[in-house]
């Protein structure tokens, strides 16, 4: 089984590829800070299968979900912080390859990125989808390393 770094770099290509082809078809016209976010939630997608279980993916992507919170917490946002934090508990719930290695979680832990700008700030989910579909994809390209698919 791939490493975090495999995760990490499969997951870059597969999402810089989906970004890519995006514009390209004139699906998505981005600022250059949009396809950076785009790009970091998919890389971060794509690791968030193994951070039930103590490695260095585990401890990357804490350390960058900590840098986060923090943030929010600076900028007084406290229930996002609050949401961030509990998002960030929930792969203690299970077993290592469990439910973090399926298809529906695939689907639905991406869906505060979608459900949280509306409820907070009343944007449509509209435009936050490209950072759905990143992280959706990040996250299936961790499935497909791993051969976790069905």
């Amino acid at each position: 089984m791939p490493g975090y770094k495999g995760h990490i770099g499969f997951g870059g290509l597969f999402v810089g590829g989906l970004i890519f082809l995006a514009i390209w078809l004139k699906w998505w016209s981005p600022s250059l800070v949009e396809v950076a976010m785009a790009f970091c939630i998919g890389v971060l997608g794509a690791l968030f299968p193994d951070i039930d279980t103590d490695s260095k993916g585990q401890n990357l992507f804490y350390a960058i979900l900590v840098c986060l919170d923090l943030a929010l917490i600076i900028k007084a946002k406290y229930k996002l912080a609050a949401l961030l934090g509990f998002i960030a508990m929930l792969p203690a719930l299970g077993s290592h390859r469990s439910w973090t290695h399926t298809w529906w979680a695939m689907l639905l832990l991406p869906l505060p990125i979608l459900i949280l700008p509306y409820i907070f700030y009343h944007y449509l989910p509209t435009k936050f989808f490209p950072y759905y579909v990143a992280a959706v994809f990040g996250y299936f390209s961790h499935l497909l390393l791993d051969r976790k698919l069905f």
